[in-house]
């Protein structure tokens, strides 16, 4: 399993979880009982299919190893696994956050994610 994931989210929610030293989840992972997050290959396409159009989110990198028994790895979209966190995530095992802004196509535009 890649040692890498990502968490697209919006700004404010990063912010607030910046601020209180952990992060409890966007609305759709309070609805659905854990984090959502993607792999490298995945994060493109989970950002066109939940994200289309918002100039306003933050990529985050987070090291899977660090989450322990908490990160399940689960069948979803397309039959793909996926990982999901049973929790909050602590900011220690956050590697960088940066912006994921929109290109002129209204694609986001993605830095360089480690496998």
């Amino acid at each position: 399993m890649p040692t890498t994931i990502y968490k697209i989210c919006e700004n404010v929610l990063w912010r607030e979880a910046e601020r209180a030293g952990v992060f409890a989840g966007a609305p759709v992972d309070a609805r659905d009982g854990f984090i959502h997050f993607s792999t490298a290959d995945q994060a493109p396409e989970t950002a066109a299919k939940h994200f289309t159009g918002a100039s306003d989110l933050t990529l985050v990198a987070v090291d899977a190893d660090a989450l322990g028994g908490a990160l399940k790895w689960e069948v979803s979209r397309g039959g793909d696994l996926f990982p999901h966190l049973y929790g909050t995530l602590p900011l220690a095992a956050v590697l960088w956050a940066k912006p994921l802004p929109l290109g002129s196509d209204q694609r986001h535009v993605f830095p360089e994610l480690a496998p």
